[in-house]
């Protein structure tokens, strides 16, 4: 909640530093034993660590939401770029941030369950084909949002 954020968020020496491990505060979280005490790897240090061990040292291109630029991805950079050895290298020289695909007016999450595949969508309607759900994504800038309600179809 707000009150356990402001909390980190005054353990922060500078707004741009963000958490390498986060220790759990509550027995009902996920955990680990270590040095900095019990708790879980921050969620940026993840998604580093995966890309290192699948595609190497960088990347060609790197995609994700709008939402993710900060401080998701920023952390990524910092973090790479150390591991690497090589600050300032360009761990990913093409970054791709895209719009929102909206459902009913909420933001599409799959912490949400208010997802739909495209299975899903194509067979919702029997007008819909996969040509033209390809022109209707070729009709939206990619950092546009899109909204999508059942009833009245894509807009």
């Amino acid at each position: 909640g707000g009150a356990r954020q402001s909390s980190r968020q005054s353990e922060k020496k500078d707004p741009r530093d963000f958490a390498l491990w986060k220790t759990n505060e509550g027995s009902s979280e996920v955990g680990w034993d270590s040095p900095w005490g019990f708790g879980r790897p921050g969620w940026h240090i993840e998604c580093s660590a995966l890309t290192h061990s699948i595609y190497g040292h960088s990347l060609q291109m790197h995609s994700g939401g709008v939402d993710l630029k900060f401080p998701h991805h920023c952390n990524e950079i910092a973090q790479c770029e150390a591991h690497r050895g090589a600050p300032g290298a360009g761990w990913v020289p093409l970054w791709l941030h895209t719009g929102h695909l909206y459902i009913k007016g909420r933001k599409m999450s799959k912490s949400l369950k208010n997802f739909v595949t495209v299975r899903e969508l194509l067979s919702e309607s029997t007008d819909w084909t996969g040509d033209d759900l390809r022109i209707f994504a070729l009709m939206y800038h990619y950092r546009s949002d899109v909204h999508y309600n059942p009833d009245t179809g894509l807009q």
